[in-house]
């Protein structure tokens, strides 16, 4: 069994070479939802969405996220009434969401949300999406004009403000969800994707126990960077980085998890901070960690899977 970490577009393109790569093993990807937001009255959950929506085969790949083939007309109908229009949803992906705000006001957890609609989906039976958590935690994003929510600073803004600071609210009161510590425990790799070390891989690592369960974990513990020649494949990784006075380096990503990491999987641009790496106490691999396709996705979880 694999148990991987991460949120956003990076690693759910990992996930899908991992998928391919190691067949029927079960591979537990335990998923960020700080993300998450409520709008238009619907709870949200990007990150968890786009990794089921990648791995079932119906994510619009020439974005990343989203449902191929979707359409805006409700969304451009709430236009017209004068409703928010800045994060896009379209016509499929509002039904996931309606769907999810209806299982919630029942009393479904997230987990028991999430394996609800992946199996809606039609999911391997091999690959148990997990959210972090069944509570509410949100990242908000502290700008010098206000604090806003991650995907107001994301979407509308579009990475605009300067970065002040960055807060993970109600993390000292949530839990991890049910099989995450059990998941973590009982690998025999745990990999934390290519994702954002601040707002993907932060929260999930700032639930109580699970950095814990991590380090004392006897598995190979294997980071894949999101950086390449120091700057982020998407997102705003570099900004937030900056914004916390943290060097926008693989060597500082790696100094992020140094307490449990074993190997740091490193772009072949970034050769140079090898020797860096290792001075951690960190093994490095130099290898191609851009994702453009499945067959690149697939060739990087090969790499990595070779480690275990």
């Amino acid at each position: 069994m694999i148990t991987a970490l991460g949120g956003g577009v990076g690693a759910a393109k990992f996930l899908e070479g991992l998928s391919a790569v190691i067949g029927s093993e079960p591979l537990n990807a335990v998923v960020n939802t700080g993300d998450d937001i409520t709008i238009h009255g619907l709870r949200v959950s990007p990150d968890v969405d786009t990794v089921i929506y990648r791995l079932s085969g119906h994510v619009d790949a020439s974005k990343g996220w989203g449902l191929k083939g979707d359409t805006f007309k409700c969304l451009s109908a709430l236009g017209r009434l004068g409703g928010e229009t800045w994060f896009n949803i379209g016509d499929s992906d509002f039904a996931t969401h309606i769907y999810r705000t209806h299982l919630r006001a029942g009393g479904m957890t997230a987990t028991e949300t999430a394996s609800k609609i992946a199996a809606a989906f039609g999911l391997p039976a091999n690959i148990n999406v997990l959210p972090m958590t069944d509570d509410d935690v949100e990242t908000w994003i502290q700008t010098p004009e206000r604090e806003m929510h991650f995907q107001e600073y994301l979407v509308k803004m579009k990475m605009r403000p300067e970065v002040k600071g960055v807060v993970f609210r109600n993390i000292e009161n949530a839990a991890p969800a049910p099989g995450v510590l059990g998941a973590i425990r009982e690998a025999r790799g745990i990999i934390i994707c290519p994702s954002n070390p601040i707002i993907s891989i932060g929260p999930i690592l700032g639930l109580g126990g699970v950095r814990e369960a991590i380090r004392e974990s006897s598995a190979k513990k294997i980071a894949i960077s999101p950086l390449i020649g120091d700057m982020p494949l998407k997102g705003p990784a570099d900004r937030l980085m900056k914004g916390l006075r943290l060097k926008v380096t693989s060597v500082q990503v790696a100094e992020l998890y140094k307490d449990f990491l074993d190997v740091m999987v490193i772009d072949s641009q970034d050769a140079h901070e090898a020797d860096d790496i290792k001075s951690l106490g960190i093994e490095p691999l130099v290898t191609d960690i851009l994702m453009p396709g499945r067959e690149r996705a697939a060739a990087l979880a090969r790499a990595v899977t070779a480690l275990l």
